[in-house]
């Protein structure tokens, strides 16, 4: 499916576009899926649950604050499955895989906000749901930009280095501008 949406589009193609490239059986695909909206439904599910193994261990490194080990993981992750990363971020099946993926992320990332803050015994000054939504819209449009270069224009490492000194300064910093007095 994920060749095949890169190639005609999503909205271009049809079950049997894709049961003819897997060499599967309609009714096959049919004992599976609902339809092609279900099936990449499926597969971000997927992408999402195989996200949250590989984030796991580098969130719980960072019980304070931000440390970029998940962002890191994060774009390492994208770049193996970049194809997938890209037809999802792209917003291809009227959005949906990308709102799915939107929704799971800052609903796991305000969760991490408020048990952070509660570990630490300090108050958010924004709501973490607000919080999280600004930070994911954020990880999301990097990490779109990041996986539709053919070869990065900058590594990884270098990308998650700037954004948390983005985190750490703020917005005014990285502009270029002293704080005001």
């Amino acid at each position: 499916m994920v060749e095949l949406v890169l190639e005609r589009g999503f909205a271009a193609l049809t079950v049997e576009d894709i049961t003819d490239r897997a060499d599967v059986a309609r009714a096959t695909f049919y004992a599976h899926f609902r339809d092609k909206e279900d099936l990449f439904a499926r597969v971000t599910s997927d992408l999402l649950d195989d996200l949250g193994e590989r984030l796991a261990p580098a969130v719980a490194d960072s019980a304070i604050g931000f440390t970029g080990k998940p962002v890191l993981e994060m774009l390492r992750y994208a770049r193996e499955e970049r194809d997938l990363f890209r037809i999802v971020l792209r917003g291809d099946g009227d959005g949906k895989p990308l709102q799915m993926f939107t929704d799971a992320c800052a609903k796991a990332t305000a969760e991490e906000f408020r048990a952070r803050a509660e570990r630490n015994a300090v108050r958010p000054r924004i709501d973490p749901d607000l919080l999280a939504r600004v930070w994911v819209g954020e990880q999301i449009a990097v990490l779109r930009w990041w996986v539709e270069q053919e070869s990065p224009s900058m590594p990884a490492e270098e990308v998650v280095r700037m954004l948390l000194d983005l985190a750490l300064h703020g917005r005014y910093w990285a502009s270029g501008f002293e704080q005001p007095a």
